[in-house]
């Protein structure tokens, strides 16, 4: 979808944006998309990291301890 966008393309984009927002917002915005960004990547990672802590992790299963008293004499 933007592999055809190109240099040319986001200089129209960056142009376009500062009519519509101001040079005065235009900081606040890309502050603020920046935040969004890497609170989007380290919970994305957390969840990674908690898939990858139970797959390690073995399953412990409980065994019952079979009391058969017909094999005491």
């Amino acid at each position: 979808m933007f592999q055809n966008i190109g240099v040319p393309g986001l200089v129209i984009i960056l142009i376009i944006a500062l009519v519509i927002f101001g040079p005065k917002k235009l900081p606040e915005i890309g502050r603020a998309f920046g935040r969004t960004l890497s609170e989007f990547k380290s919970a994305t990672r957390e969840l990674v990291d908690e898939d990858k802590e139970e797959e390690i992790k073995p399953e412990l299963k409980t065994v019952k301890k079979n009391e058969d008293k017909s094999a005491v004499s």
